[in-house]
């Protein structure tokens, strides 16, 4: 079975494996019909060396993708290998706007146009910060008429020319505490994470007896992310730093040892490791190793279009 195959991945079902030893993958079809699972659409960074798509994850409910966060290059196509419907999705999250973690968004919503979708669309990402536009102003960038750079679907700015409207969010880098983004049969909250310079947002999908929360780009240095991940069924964490990455790189991430640390101090039941690097690549095995000689629970690697039953 091969990573790009469309129709089986691996299927890791968490809710009896308590420790990385003892999870062992199986070989179903992605989605379960029920419960909750996560399904990685990139687990790669902003490089194209490593035949990874770059950041996006879907969650599915009882077989229905009903949760997107981020939109990174490549995330379209597997958005699609996945087989994922624009239809069914909830709620969209984009933790910040670097490209690996947005540019395929535009792509999708022209997707979303021969769906038939009629239902408004709820979207959150951060506040405006430096170099970086707000979620309103990026969404203007993209689709305003006349000006955007992909005008010809302004629709989804007003809700005309049949197209869903899109209900942004936006969560200002200085925000304290989490803020509700979807309150409804599944509910998600927001909170802003330390990304250098750059306004960023992890998520907390709570959704049937579980919750995912999404670390997003970070570099482990708030308190708060960790009080907002407590007692997660499931933690997705990027590593795409090695052990000993120094200055910049310490800036935006997280070194695999706070990463054990942030899992372990939230008391995740689950940890995804995701959004690696070739620096974290050369030897993943030995990033990895650092982060299970300090997190005890259940540990994942992630690969394109695998699927992880969530435990609830």
């Amino acid at each position: 079975m091969t990573r790009l195959s469309s129709i089986v991945f691996a299927v890791l079902t968490l809710a009896m494996a308590p420790s990385a030893a003892q999870a062992k993958p199986t070989e179903g079809v992605c989605p379960p019909a029920q419960g909750v699972a996560l399904q990685v659409l990139g687990s790669g960074g902003p490089i194209a060396d490593d035949d990874r798509a770059s950041s996006g994850y879907i969650i599915w409910v009882d077989g229905r993708s009903r949760v997107l966060i981020d939109a990174g290059g490549g995330t379209f196509l597997r958005f699609g290998e996945a087989g994922a419907s624009f239809v069914d999705l909830d709620f969209v999250g984009l933790s910040h706007f670097h490209t690996d973690h947005s540019a395929d968004f535009p792509a999708l919503l022209k997707s979303g146009n021969f769906s038939g979708r009629q239902q408004p669309l709820p979207l959150a990402g951060p506040g405006p910060g430096g170099p970086f536009p707000g979620l309103g102003a990026w969404l203007e960038s993209m689709f305003a008429a006349g000006s955007g750079a992909y005008g010809y679907l302004s629709g989804y700015l007003d809700g005309s020319s049949g197209l869903a409207k899109l209900l942004p969010r936006e969560i200002d880098r200085e925000t304290p505490r989490p803020v509700r983004v979807l309150d409804a049969e599944i509910t998600i909250d927001a909170l802003p994470v330390p990304h250098g310079i750059v306004p960023a947002l992890g998520f907390r999908v709570n959704a049937a007896g579980a919750s995912v929360v999404f670390a997003s780009d970070q570099n482990g240095s708030s308190d708060a992310f960790t009080a907002f991940a407590k007692d997660a069924s499931m933690l997705v964490m990027h590593l795409p730093i090695p052990e000993d990455a120094t200055g910049a790189a310490l800036q935006l991430h997280a070194r695999p040892s706070r990463v054990a640390g942030i899992a372990t101090e939230a008391g995740a039941r689950a940890l995804v490791l995701s959004h690696f690097m070739s620096r974290s690549l050369r030897d993943l095995d030995g990033n990895v190793d650092v982060v299970r000689g300090g997190y005890d629970g259940t540990l994942v690697v992630a690969e394109d279009l695998a699927c992880v039953v969530v435990p609830d």
